[in-house]
């Protein structure tokens, strides 16, 4: 990985949105003025739009990075950091995050990746609420809520990523510096890291204002948050912050007006976790225009790593060049067959299979397109191999989305579904009254499972700290949310280690790590640029991987 050579510290480096027809501004240090748009036909609207149309099919930090397609490369990223999503090869781009490479370091590109990208975001909810004004009016209210909502999801997944411990267990740890609309150039080079505390209550306050701001309004359709939204991130927060009553509340109220996926929903071969529906709450879409789509045949995008099934040009680092995305297999076999979720990943067995053609004819109980996802595998770089590969994200498009990945990359990338929402009322719900929370649970999981009885997935290890129950929820997250990227930020909050060292385990040699914690490379680092020119704020150390595979863990 090759180290920075940027210059610049100033953490809001860059506006991500068009600006044609408006006066150019200093990204680094102004905002645009209600002066500089008025003239500008729908300049405001533009830059409200400009704030969720950034987040996905756009190359932000560099084009030689295929990962660098927007908002959900960061599921991958972290996911891959703990043990229930699996690379294939340790040639693989996203590598340095399952590697705790050096390069997670502050002097090197992968630290200024997330760094620039989330304040980028950020700058563009900053720059619409500096045009909305401190008090606005009824005709800027909608976009002020929509920037307030995204400012604090942003906040919070950066919260999430960079603080070394998280709110429940360190209201004190340090997040990152808060940049707001109001923050002016001189407070850049002296703007410590928020505490936990100081974060998520700001985070709180940017989402109650959002929630009174979008009161009435409807939105077109699920690419911009609404009110229900805003409850879903309320819910979020609460849950990290443990304050389980407005946790379930707000769950709850995030849930009105959607209803869960149904099994033929969840496994549907062609819109299976790629098309909206109605339990989809957010979520983004990719567009035949975007640039990770035109350039480089789409081999930086989204479908390019999670769509196996997108063989007739040849192209897809996942369909074609052997960089899958595996199930932990572990995880996989405490799925009762009974479970239809299950079905989302090739069964191991089938690499057990003597000739191609048995494989081909074992795998089309899985999909429409079995050659193509023996190819996938058998073809690739990495081992030779279709066991534990992900069927969850289906190809966009039909029949001619699998033949051309032009038109198969152009899937829809769920952010919020209910069921997340569900889940977080679970476990609010148990953790006031376990009982009831038990029940609750057993509901849910009887949908995905008619055979479900509770208790079976309360494996010893993970009693860590926390009781059977939370256990309890935090497998049905693992299984229903599995590649949605919540990975990581459920071991940090629930003070989790990870196993990837265990017999027959699928995890790559010399990456077989088990640790009873949460690991130090969920910890990123900040670019070392931001701490020389800011000295107020410090930094998190750069990780230091095992120096060998840890002994086989015995379940």
């Amino acid at each position: 990985m090759k180290k920075i050579i940027l210059n610049f510290a100033i953490v809001v480096s860059g506006l991500f949105t068009a600006t044609s027809c408006i006066e150019e501004i200093n990204p680094q240090t102004d905002y645009a003025s209600k002066d500089q748009t008025a003239d500008a036909p729908n300049a405001y609207q533009n830059f409200v739009d400009g704030i969720t149309s950034s987040m996905i099919g756009q190359v932000l930090y560099n084009a030689n990075y295929p990962y660098d397609f927007g908002y959900p490369t960061f599921f991958q990223i972290r996911d891959v950091m703990g043990q229930d999503v699996v690379i294939d090869d340790a040639g693989h781009w996203y590598q340095t995050w399952y590697t705790c490479s050096t390069s997670l370091g502050p002097r090197y590109a992968v630290a200024q990746f997330p760094w620039t990208i989330y304040y980028g975001w950020i700058k563009n909810c900053n720059t619409v609420l500096s045009l909305a004004g401190e008090n606005p009016s009824e005709e800027h209210k909608i976009g002020a809520g929509i920037a307030l909502a995204m400012r604090a999801m942003y906040y919070m997944d950066m919260a999430r990523m960079f603080a070394n411990k998280t709110y429940g267990l360190d209201k004190n740890a340090e997040t990152v510096p808060i940049i707001t609309e109001q923050t002016a150039l001189a407070d850049l080079t002296n703007n410590p890291r928020a505490t936990n505390e100081k974060m998520w209550n700001f985070i709180i306050s940017d989402l109650d204002k959002a929630e009174e701001y979008l009161d009435g309004y409807t939105r077109t359709d699920i690419t911009t948050p609404d009110k229900s939204v805003v409850y879903g991130l309320k819910a979020r927060a609460y849950q990290v912050m443990e304050d389980w009553v407005n946790a379930e509340r707000y769950a709850k109220l995030a849930q009105e007006g959607y209803s869960m996926m149904s099994r033929e929903e969840y496994l549907s071969r062609e819109t299976g976790f790629n098309t909206p529906n109605s339990s989809w709450m957010f979520g983004l879409q990719f567009k035949s225009t975007d640039p990770v789509i035109t350039n480089n045949d789409a081999d930086g995008s989204w479908g390019s790593f999670m769509y196996l099934e997108v063989n007739g040009s040849k192209c897809g680092y996942a369909s074609s060049y052997g960089y899958q995305f595996s199930i932990d297999r572990h995880l996989y076999e405490t799925i009762p067959a009974t479970d239809f979720r299950k079905k989302c990943f090739i069964d191991f067995k089938l690499d057990n299979l003597e000739s191609p053609n048995e494989i081909i004819e074992a795998l089309k109980e899985y999909s429409d397109y079995p050659e193509d996802v023996y190819s996938s595998g058998y073809d690739g770089v990495g081992p030779k191999t279709v066991g534990g590969f992900s069927l969850k994200f289906r190809a966009a498009g039909g029949p001619e989305g699998h033949s051309n990945q032009y038109i198969g990359f152009l899937g829809a990338v769920p952010l919020m579904r209910i069921e997340e929402m569900k889940l977080i009322e679970i476990e609010a719900a148990g953790m006031q009254n376990e009982s009831r929370g038990i029940q609750l649970l057993t509901d849910f999981a009887k949908t995905r499972d008619a055979e479900y009885v509770y208790g079976k997935h309360n494996d010893s290890y993970y009693n860590y700290e926390t009781s059977a129950f939370q256990n309890e929820v935090w497998w049905q997250r693992r299984v229903e949310l599995w590649g949605e990227g919540f990975a990581t930020f459920d071991i940090k909050r629930l003070n989790k280690g990870i196993i990837r060292s265990y017999a027959n385990t699928n995890h790559i040699e010399t990456f077989r790590w088990n640790v009873q914690t949460p690991p130090d490379w969920m910890n990123l680092c900040i670019v070392e640029t931001e701490t020389n020119y800011n000295p107020a704020c410090t930094n998190n150390p750069t990780p230091i991987a095992p120096t060998s595979d840890s002994s086989e863990y015995q379940w």
